[in-house]
């Protein structure tokens, strides 16, 4: 059994820390919770409690607590302190240093190892600030979970997602150096992305592939303890490939995505099978339409 000290941020993805408590918990390990202002807005102490069988902390002005220094000591009693989730305002404090409140006071006074899985607005995420203070903290051996990608309670759509219970269970076991850990000691090669077979000199077939399958699967297998070197392959590149309707629009002399593909003779393929059985000058009508509409 590892002793867990689970710090609840505030943002919508606070819900999700309730079935983490409950992971834990059925793995055999004792958590104790200390909840933001901010994650109060969303879940209860109460909650957090009853699922934990441990008192929650929410207050550095506790006098009972502080009266024997119970910031210092719940830093120091814990196994791993694990912040989740882990907000964009809570990580840019984590990574000044401020401690102004019980969670960064006592993040700032443990000598334990820290994790943070990260929820956040995907342009939060993207943030070049963000980006700074994820370093930064990697830098000072935080262990920063990357976040999930898809949809989100805002309406947009990327990274930013808190990770799912069940993968940060992993994450935490992994951590302790606990847990089913199978693939210790193995070496997995994991290639991900798109995939570009040669026809002949010129053409090959490919896929869009985002790589997203691949890069999951080296996730869990780090998870499971193997060492994972990943071949990220040809990313998708903008601007994004063209369609037949935007090889159309330039043959029509309208600008798209095209254009320049087709001045270049390699959008003509599109264009080609719409018109007269393709006799192999299409692409050349095609290059000419766009240049001649861009002039």
């Amino acid at each position: 059994m590892k002793r867990i000290l689970l710090i609840v941020g505030g943002g919508i993805a606070a819900y999700k820390s309730c079935e983490l408590i409950r992971l834990l918990r059925g793995r055999g390990h004792q958590v104790r919770c200390v909840l933001t202002e901010g994650g109060s807005q969303f879940v209860t102490p109460m909650t957090l409690a009853a699922l934990s069988e441990q008192p929650v902390h929410t207050s550095l002005w506790d006098l009972k607590d502080e009266a024997e220094m119970g910031h210092i000591q719940l830093s120091r009693q814990a196994d791993l302190v694990v912040v989740a989730p882990a907000t964009a305002d809570l990580l840019a404090r984590m990574a000044a240093g401020l401690a102004d409140d019980l969670a960064t006071t006592l993040l700032l006074a443990t000598d334990k190892p820290v994790l943070a899985a990260p929820a956040m607005n995907v342009r939060m995420w993207t943030h070049p600030a963000t980006a700074r203070n994820v370093a930064r903290l990697r830098a000072d051996g935080v262990t920063v979970l990357e976040p999930d990608e898809g949809a989100m309670a805002c309406g947009e759509y990327g990274p930013g997602r808190l990770p799912e219970p069940a993968a940060i269970v992993a994450a935490i076991e992994a951590a302790l150096g606990t847990g089913d850990r199978p693939l210790a000691g193995r070496h997995v090669l994991v290639t991900a992305g798109p995939t570009h077979e040669p026809i002949d000199p010129v053409r090959y077939l490919a896929n869009r592939s985002s790589g997203r399958q691949g890069f999951a699967i080296a996730r869990a297998a780090a998870m499971l303890g193997a060492r994972v070197p990943l071949d990220p392959g040809r990313r998708r590149q903008r601007p994004r490939p063209c369609d037949q309707r935007d090889a159309a629009d330039a043959g029509r002399g309208r600008a798209g995505r095209c254009g320049d593909r087709a001045r270049d003779g390699g959008g003509g393929g599109g264009g080609d099978a719409r018109r007269r059985g393709g006799d192999g000058r299409g692409g050349r009508r095609l290059a000419r339409r766009a240049a001649a509409a861009e002039a």
